[in-house]
């Protein structure tokens, strides 16, 4: 248990092998881990670099950025792979829930091979 309590979060997500993704209020991407990377094929410091609206198909009908990203929890979203295709997943409701909390947390499930074999 003592171990547990001194690993610092950014650790403990990338560690993690579900893909992990940090939104910022603002659009930004503010952390990835490399399962969330991997899955859209773009290098960690390259998903960085993006913002909401390149990786996410997405419009929001929320006036905030974060409100919006709320209420894609538990739906598949379309996500922007690194040659242009698209990757369907399943995204989880933001681990940071506070009123005052400037960014969302989410876990994704790939979902892209399942619904194109269902779509056949």
């Amino acid at each position: 248990m003592t171990t547990l309590k001194q690993l610092p979060a950014l650790v403990v997500l990338e560690r993690i092998p579900v893909p992990v993704l940090a939104i910022g209020h603002d659009g930004s991407i503010l952390f990835t881990n490399s399962a969330f990377a991997e899955m859209v094929d773009y290098e960690a410091d390259e998903v960085l670099s993006l913002r909401f609206q390149e990786l996410f198909h997405e419009a929001l009908a929320s006036d905030s950025l974060l409100s919006g990203i709320h209420a894609l929890a538990n739906m598949v979203v379309e996500l922007a792979h690194k040659d242009g295709s698209v990757v369907r997943a399943l995204m989880s409701r933001s681990a940071v829930m506070r009123a005052d909390d400037q960014f969302a947390l989410a876990a994704f499930q790939d979902l892209t091979e399942h619904l194109w074999e269902e779509e056949r």
